[in-house]
């Protein structure tokens, strides 16, 4: 525009609000109080408008570059990796970093786009998409049982070897809600370990009682090698979720990696698989 195209602009604004934006004399133009006041408000306003424009167009571009994902061993390794083929499948431009440990990691600060956590959240600051639920089964050998004091209650627990696993409370106490309500039962054992493979492993030796994810001990249930502990006593569920940092401009690879978390372990999980051609999105 030319300057007096600019000039005459600023003139209609001015006479819209009924307050002068700029001061001018001959020589120079400057802003006034107020002009300077609109002028910053103004940039605000058209820098959202940018921000949502943009959003639009990546929500319209097709996902592509790296994605850092953390999530806690078991499930990383016996639900995670058995249904990420099919993701990658879906977007052949994204590239997946997954990395499994039991610690709670620092999303930013470790550069993750997306962690997946159980147990109670804490006021992290990050949007947390709820998946469904943990469940956790209390299992031995039968090898283990035989010539052991009968289980039939919780309580009876103490007189047995446990097998611990160190990250959370299930280190030295076990939960279980039953016909007399919840009850927590301290537990002890002398193998205690960080991840529950080794836990399964010493399990199906025979070394102790085992209470793992059901997606652990699934295959060895199936097959007779466990059998389950204390049936009328369930150990609470835990929370499962997919967890990503509050950014307004989402990505289209992790706005997509959160719709598949949420589709193939929400709460409504979906039984199909997850290939765009059999209906995701």
């Amino acid at each position: 525009m030319s300057p007096q195209l600019v000039g005459k602009h600023v003139q209609n604004i001015e006479q819209r609000l009924g307050v002068r934006l700029l001061n001018r004399t001959t020589r120079r133009q400057s802003l006034t109080g107020f002009g300077q006041v609109f002028y910053e408000r103004s940039k605000i306003i058209l820098a959202e408008v940018e921000i949502a424009e943009n959003l639009a167009a990546e929500t319209r571009a097709e996902p592509r570059g790296k994605l850092r994902v953390n999530a806690p061993v078991s499930f990383g390794m016996h639900m995670l990796a058995t249904r990420l083929p099919e993701y990658l499948q879906s977007y052949p431009d994204v590239e997946v970093e997954l990395s499994l440990a039991n610690r709670m990691v620092d999303l930013v600060d470790e550069g993750y786009d997306a962690v997946f956590r159980v147990g109670e959240l804490s006021d992290s600051g990050l949007i947390a998409r709820p998946l469904a639920p943990y469940r956790l089964v209390l299992c031995a050998a039968p090898a283990y049982l035989e010539g052991r004091p009968a289980l039939t209650t919780p309580w009876d627990l103490q007189q047995h070897e446990c097998l611990g696993f160190s990250h959370t409370k299930l280190r030295t106490h076990w939960t279980f809600e039953g016909p007399d309500g919840r009850i927590v039962v301290p537990v002890h054992g002398r193998l205690v370990a960080d991840h529950g493979e080794p836990l399964l492993c010493a399990a199906l030796a025979g070394v102790g009682i085992l209470l793992q994810p059901f997606e652990l001990v699934r295959e060895a249930l199936a097959n007779g090698s466990l059998v389950r502990l204390l049936p009328k006593y369930e150990p609470p569920v835990r929370p499962l979720h997919v967890l990503y940092a509050p950014d307004r401009r989402i990505t289209p690879k992790l706005r997509s990696f959160v719709d598949f978390a949420v589709l193939v372990f929400g709460p409504d999980a979906k039984k199909s698989g997850f290939l765009r051609e059999s209906g995701a999105t």
